[in-house]
């Protein structure tokens, strides 16, 4: 080994043995615990049963455990392949996709979404949008907790610790009851600090199925309207829940009605078969469109530095679907099919409990 000294070069009687091992700078790195939703599904893979059931990641599969694609998103795909230029550009497209993810959730008329109140950013699906929301929340308002319904779906406890924000929880189901435990949900939102971030899933909670009535939703809302609460929404399955996007929207359209301004994660993996595309809508009603702007534009500076700018097949898929009259029409069809398929899982004969039977609702 050769080494420069004083304008020479000297040989160095130290040289590293081929065989001498590098640091370990990982020695110190635990496996992490298996994640239990993508953790059945490995269980899964590795079974030989032939009758096996996948309760892990919710994707739409037929009687043959393959994947379903929606003839909506065949007929995108078609539209998509015909076009001479393919559009590349993820901002311009994602913001239809969002004009349109508003109008869903939101409703299509809605006052707010009129008044440009409503700020949203193409997420990666509902995990993305999400850990966005976090990202907002620990940035101003650092210190300040997200309240869970107990149980929730297992990755919000990841999404929100990685964001280094504070967790609560909140009473929301009654294993006894195999419902809803309102009382003692009240008296969680009514004793939580003035001013609280709770996350509510607006239709087909994740994982027991269980969802407030309407008069349920309109108490929650009041009394979130007195203790000035922020609700934040996650909606993975507007649509499959009843069949009917806009009832699946309810608790959303509520809060609205009480002149709330909240926040919302939507998800397209389960609505349209599209799991593995990360295709999803962070929205934030503001004040006013001052407000709406600034909120945009801290979002898209925690998404440059997250993952830049999303993939845009998924995007293009979507917005197709959404903003053509025709395609959207052949996909709220389909929506009902779906959940009239998952339904019927309700009369399978080894399903011996109500609960079981949301489970299946929510997993398939």
């Amino acid at each position: 080994m050769w080494r420069f000294m004083g304008g020479r070069f000297s040989r160095s009687t130290r040289c590293m043995s081929s065989s001498s091992r590098a640091f370990g700078w990982w020695e110190h790195v635990s496996p992490a615990p298996k994640d239990p939703i993508t953790g059945v599904t490995e269980a899964f893979l590795a079974d030989t049963n032939p009758n096996k059931i996948n309760l892990g990641v919710g994707a739409y599969r037929d009687d043959e455990g393959k994947p379903v694609v929606l003839q909506c998103v065949r007929n995108a795909e078609a539209k998509i392949a015909a076009c001479e230029f393919l559009e590349s550009n993820a901002a311009a497209v994602g913001s239809k996709l969002v004009e349109e993810s508003v109008k869903l959730a939101y409703g299509t008329h809605a006052h707010v979404v009129k008044e440009r109140r409503v700020t949203g950013l193409q997420a990666l699906s509902g995990t993305g949008a999400c850990r966005l929301f976090a990202e907002l929340q620990r940035r101003f308002y650092p210190g300040s907790p997200i309240y869970l319904p107990n149980p929730t779906w297992s990755n919000h406890h990841n999404i929100w610790r990685d964001a280094q924000v504070p967790e609560r929880g909140f009473r929301y189901y009654n294993p006894i009851t195999k419902g809803l435990d309102f009382a003692a949900l009240m008296d969680d939102v009514k004793n939580a600090p003035d001013g609280s971030f709770f996350l509510f899933h607006p239709c087909a909670h994740n994982p027991t199925g269980v969802d407030p009535t309407e008069e349920q939703w309109r108490e929650i809302s009041y009394q979130f309207k007195v203790k000035n609460h922020f609700p934040f929404f996650d909606m993975a399955y507007q649509g499959v829940a009843s069949g009917d996007l806009d009832m699946d929207a309810q608790a959303i359209r509520i809060f609205l009605e009480d002149g709330h301004l909240i926040g919302c994660a939507q998800s397209f993996t389960k609505n349209m078969g599209l799991y593995e595309h990360r295709v999803g809508c962070l929205s934030v009603l503001c004040a006013d469109v001052k407000q709406a702007v600034a909120v945009k534009s801290q979002l898209q500076q925690i998404a440059r530095s997250m993952y830049s700018n999303p993939p845009v097949h998924g995007i293009l898929l979507v917005s197709t679907i959404l903003n053509d009259p025709q395609t959207k029409a052949l996909w709220v069809k389909e929506v009902k099919v779906i959940m009239f398929t998952l339904i019927s899982f309700l009369h399978v004969p080894f399903l011996f409990s109500s609960f079981w039977s949301r489970e299946i609702l929510i997993f398939l």
